[in-house]
């Protein structure tokens, strides 16, 4: 075992202090990294204070990673030491069921692991994230990451990116589509810039008037203001598709009444609490409400190929490991454009 510096919650109402983590020795098809940046996702805080509940304490939180090979095991075959690699939100998965073996790991029928406050595939090993100076992965779950763009932006994509590339793929998002996106944060403003780039027409849709500026910088051609009743009954039937990134309680109906007949609405977010959905909404307009997780693996990898080649980033604000307390309370005041990214060197 491998002692690594890592930062931890010790649990629900206590803020994240160091702790000393033990990695496991990098075994025949194992890859060792030594972590450059972390991203800081909404997800760390809500397991950090046990929000979704099930948290196994200390949590070391972080599935936002990009770092170096330090080692590799015997059979090792795609990755050397001194590549530049990612991890994203999971580390395994059973690997035999029928969503991985068509290429959907992150829907594995036996419970893919994740890659911090999960169990590997053992069922009874513990997963620690990327809040920590290595971290011990099997090749399969190992992303390659281009060096053309800056590390430390390129993090977010392994969660906020795939996750708004994935449905977007998916439901085959393309040039002329008109493409709502509801919350310009984290996962919104890495949506507004993917959908742009495959020729969409999006709109950001904000109860913020200060955000206009950003959605037009960040790609969008039009921001509507939905705190504006009259605004809002005018852009009914407007957009073949919605993508709502807002995890806070909000109500789903007044948004599906925006969709064309045969649109999509698509939750990226997880409110805290059940919504009611309104029937008539869905029939009147044979509209889907649809939510998405991550993409698997080969999806993640072709996410940060399209990312390279487009040179699309995310828009980050670096922190040092001892300020994440104070990064936490900030992402849920919403200052921050648009992801906190920790600099691992901080932690030596």
């Amino acid at each position: 075992m491998n002692a690594v510096k890592s930062y931890a919650a010790k649990s629900a109402d206590k803020p994240l202090e160091p702790y000393q983590l033990d990695r496991r020795e990098p075994g025949d098809h194992d890859i060792e990294i030594k972590i450059l940046y972390c991203g800081v996702c909404h997800s760390d805080i809500h397991t950090a204070r046990n929000e979704w509940g099930g948290t196994m304490y200390p949590v070391v939180p972080g599935h936002e990673i990009v770092g170096k090979v330090t080692r590799t095991g015997s059979k090792v075959s795609k990755f050397k030491v001194g590549d530049t690699v990612g991890v994203g939100c999971f580390v395994d998965s059973c690997g035999h069921c029928r969503n991985c073996a068509e290429d959907n790991e992150q829907y594995c029928e036996n419970g893919h692991s994740q890659t911090y406050n999960s169990l590997l595939q053992d069922k009874k090993t513990i997963t620690y994230g990327g809040y920590s100076s290595h971290i011990v992965v099997t090749e399969k779950f190992v992303l390659s990451v281009s060096d053309k763009l800056p590390l430390e932006k390129v993090a977010p994509l392994l969660c906020a990116g795939i996750t708004t590339y994935s449905p977007l793929k998916h439901w085959n998002v393309k040039k002329g589509d008109k493409l709502a996106v509801v919350g310009l944060g984290g996962l919104g403003h890495m949506a507004v810039k993917i959908a742009a780039s495959m020729g969409a027409e999006v709109t950001v849709l904000s109860r913020s008037k200060s955000k206009e500026k950003d959605a037009q910088e960040l790609g969008a051609h039009h921001f509507e203001l939905t705190t504006d009743k009259e605004n809002m009954k005018r852009l009914g039937n407007s957009f073949d598709f919605i993508i709502d990134t807002v995890s806070a309680e909000h109500d789903y109906n007044e948004y599906l009444a925006l969709l064309r007949t045969n649109g999509v609405m698509v939750l990226l977010g997880v409110p805290p609490t059940p919504s009611d959905v309104a029937a008539f909404h869905l029939i009147g307009g044979r509209r889907s409400l649809v939510g998405s997780l991550v993409g698997g693996i080969k999806e993640t990898q072709e996410m940060l190929d399209y990312c390279a080649e487009h040179n699309i980033t995310s828009d980050v604000e670096m922190i040092n490991i001892d300020q994440i307390n104070e990064a936490y309370e900030r992402t849920l005041a919403g200052d921050v454009h648009y992801r906190f990214v920790i600099d691992m060197a901080s932690l030596n």
